[in-house]
């Protein structure tokens, strides 16, 4: 028996969804299956029953699918060997050559990447479309167009595109909605709940929280989540049994941890805005953001990520990250620590100046992730390192 019983609370279902009933071996915590293969119940077994890792089908695998379908109601799900692999996979799955998909701008770095480099030299071309503007879409769409690809909250600039509006869209035209909801988490957004057919996380970030791991994730109808199975079968991109036991860990902890970040960057958000050394703070939660009313009306919470501009540009926001004592300066994000960084230098440095600059995304701009730490010691570590104490 596996508890996936939609009743229950998000909290409930962190704990206890996909378990096996009753434990294996009477074990509380599920071990962790450190085998590549695994014998056939019989000598007359088909292949249907093979497991083996790269099929992303032992034991610890099947109980993280489960819990992470439960998390956002979604018919079926996958974990993958990192959250671009994740992302390639689906890609790779519901287009092919000849094939168009549209994106919202804005996207982070790496899909960026794939989408206008590696998918182009294969045929499969994207159409950067507005984000909150469906006529532009409209007057974008074309007979070959198969997807639309849109995140919850972009990376790093935060903005919330009519996420509902593209869901109705895709729906309407035929098209595979596509969202990375790694921002929100399924805490703060549950996307198929709004009519997404997928939904992709780096699991590396909020699910896992503890920056040990890189892990992806795919949620949504279970007919284009086993298609995008079937695809990483062959790409080769499965999650190790170990990492699989540190996700399905760490997801336990995933509501308090994240609760804890919503409150903690909205505080250190109003903190900075008020500042007479920052020029421009970005996050949903603050009424002064584009799409503040949006992601008022969507989300749970505002999420744990904002970014911002320190007056006195490149080196006023080195010489600020150099003062801190807190935040750690390096890449990735949603560990219960706060990391910091400066996106032209890191997320988004394989994206020439030009490009980042149609974005937004300045030289100077500083994003930090906002850990599990007491929001007024982040905020005082802030101050002397704005202050240049």
């Amino acid at each position: 028996m596996q508890l996936t019983d939609y009743l229950y609370d998000l909290d409930t279902l962190l704990v206890h969804a996909g378990e096996p009933r009753p434990p294996m071996g009477g074990a509380v915590i599920l071990p962790v299956f450190q085998s590549a293969t695994f014998a056939y119940p019989d000598p007359c077994t088909t292949d249907a029953a093979l497991r083996y890792i790269r099929l992303n089908n032992t034991p610890n695998h099947e109980v993280l699918h489960a819990k992470l379908a439960a998390l956002e109601k979604a018919e079926a799900a996958l974990v993958t060997a990192s959250g671009m692999a994740a992302i390639a996979a689906v890609l790779l799955t519901v287009l092919g050559t000849g094939d168009r998909m549209m994106v919202q701008e804005g996207l982070y770095g790496g899909t960026h990447g794939l989408v206008h480099q590696d998918l182009k030299r294969l045929g499969i071309e994207a159409d950067v479309v507005c984000n909150d503007d469906p006529a532009d879409w409209r007057r974008r769409l074309q007979p070959t167009t198969r997807a639309f690809y849109v995140e919850t909250i972009t990376n790093p600039t935060m903005r919330v595109a009519d996420l509902e509006a593209v869901a109705a869209f895709s729906r309407e035209h035929g098209l595979v909605s596509i969202i990375d909801n790694t921002f929100a988490s399924p805490v703060n957004f549950r996307p198929v709940e709004h009519g997404f057919d997928l939904s992709l996380h780096s699991a590396t970030k909020y699910l896992n929280g503890h920056s040990d791991i890189v892990a992806g994730a795919v949620m949504g109808r279970a007919d284009l989540v086993d298609r995008v199975r079937q695809r990483l079968d062959h790409l080769g991109a499965a999650l190790d049994p170990h990492a699989c036991f540190l996700l399905h860990r760490g997801l336990k902890t995933l509501g308090v941890r994240v609760r804890q970040q919503n409150r903690g960057a909205e505080a250190v958000a109003r903190f900075l805005a008020a500042h007479p050394a920052v020029t421009r703070v970005n996050y949903p939660g603050l009424e002064s953001h584009p799409d503040h009313h949006r992601a008022r009306r969507l989300f749970e919470g505002y999420g744990g990520m904002l970014s911002f501009e320190i007056d006195g540009g490149v080196a006023a926001a080195e010489a600020f990250l150099s003062r801190l004592r807190l935040p750690v300066v390096a890449p990735s994000l949603g560990g219960v620590e706060s990391l910091v960084t400066r996106p032209a230098a890191t997320s988004h440095a394989g994206m020439s100046p030009a490009a980042r600059r149609a974005m937004g995304v300045s030289e100077s701009l500083v994003r930090l992730s906002v850990g599990i730490e007491a929001p007024r010691d982040l905020i005082a570590d802030l101050d002397q390192a704005l202050a240049g104490r």
